[in-house]
């Protein structure tokens, strides 16, 4: 395998949890860019390897962004200017990272079923993985730094309990949802 990714432990605390989907979008970044350059590496690794950043990108990205996007900005907005200057720097960029990530999936979409293509992709996926990250460093370092802190200092703790059984609900199993929401 070309690397290892920690099993998620459930957060309780909302900022945990953002920063650890922030840690899983980083490793999927690089895990794209080593997938990238793995010479010699076995075709089955590079399969399924592919497979899971395809499906980060295409899945869990857009997750995390509806998350930003349905919980958190609702309830920051209007608190505090700064704030919302960052709010709306993230809401752009979600609507920016797109093109990014779909390129970066569809690349691993194609290695995942087409192994052997590691070699005669790799430079399109390098600079997928390069346009990528460069977009996202910015966009996670602006949550991080402005929006992170203001869920805490902002938003009460019954309300940040909310937002986490929001970003669960999302990524119930579909039948899970429909039960819940009865």
């Amino acid at each position: 395998m070309l690397t290892h990714i920690e099993p998620r432990r459930p957060a309780e605390d909302l900022t945990a949890l953002l920063l650890d989907c922030h840690g899983r979008i980083r490793t999927f970044v690089a895990l794209a860019g080593s997938l990238a350059a793995a010479d010699g590496a076995e075709p089955a690794d590079v399969s399924e390897t592919a497979a899971r950043v395809r499906r980060h990108f295409a899945e869990a990205l857009a997750l995390h962004a509806r998350d930003e996007e349905e919980s958190i900005l609702p309830r920051l907005a209007g608190k505090d200017r700064d704030v919302d200057a960052a709010l709306v720097s993230m809401h752009r960029d979600h609507a920016r990272q797109g093109p990014a990530a779909d390129r970066v999936a569809a690349l691993c979409g194609e290695l995942a079923a087409l192994p052997a293509r590691r070699r005669e992709l790799a430079p399109q996926l390098r600079a997928a993985a390069r346009a990528l990250e460069e977009h996202l460093a910015g966009h996670l370092a602006n949550e991080e730094r402005v929006i992170l802190p203001a869920l805490r200092r902002l938003v009460p703790e019954d309300a940040q309990r909310e937002i986490v059984s929001e970003l669960r609900a999302r990524r119930a199993p579909r039948g899970a949802r429909s039960q819940s929401s009865r």
